[in-house]
């Protein structure tokens, strides 16, 4: 079922998720569900507030023809992206390296915005599958960036709390529209 996505200015999307601590057919559908908005929308991530609910659970999926490069490890080798994919991350944790990589980025919640964001060039994902059980790969490219967004979401941030006050600035028309339509 394709669900509503929260836009702008909506006050779940600053809501920390909730930890998820047991897996239901309830939470299984839902993830289900927000792949198949996410996909509507042509979107590679999104988060259970992005659909108005506080939980710690996002789903990602990265196209296998995406012309956006990603990488991935797992146990230190470098493994092809697409086996992850669709991905459910339930309670995630990342760190995130010091060395930083530009690059554009929009957001489901955020129709017609796009912009020039500086996150980690590599990241650490520490998440639980299905049946809560502790998994963990790294992420380069695209999937690190979507990562990295989705992990923003599950903790109330958005990624216009991470631009620079002068791109801030130039899209305040455009933020003022989406938050008087939310």
């Amino acid at each position: 079922m394709i669900l509503p996505i929260v836009k702008y200015g909506d006050p779940v999307l600053r809501r920390k998720g909730a930890l998820v601590t047991k897996v239901t057919p309830e939470l299984r559908q839902l993830a289900r569900d927000m792949l198949d908005t996410m996909r509507k929308a042509e979107g590679v991530g999104l988060a259970a507030q992005q659909v108005g609910r506080a939980l710690q659970m996002a789903v990602i999926d990265i196209p296998a023809d995406s012309k956006r490069k990603s990488r991935l490890w797992v146990d230190g080798r470098e493994a092809d992206v697409s086996s992850l994919m669709p991905l459910t991350l339930i309670n995630p944790q990342i760190e995130t390296t010091k060395k930083k990589e530009l690059d554009n980025e929009g957001c489901l919640s955020f129709p017609g915005i796009n912009i020039d964001l500086n996150r980690g060039f590599r990241v650490k994902v520490r998440y639980q599958d299905w049946e809560l059980q502790p998994r963990e790969f790294e992420a380069g490219g695209l999937l690190g960036r979507a990562v990295q967004h989705e992990f923003d979401h599950l903790n109330g941030v958005l990624f216009i709390d991470k631009m620079s006050a002068a791109d801030r600035e130039k899209l305040q028309d455009k933020l003022r529209k989406l938050k008087a339509e939310s």
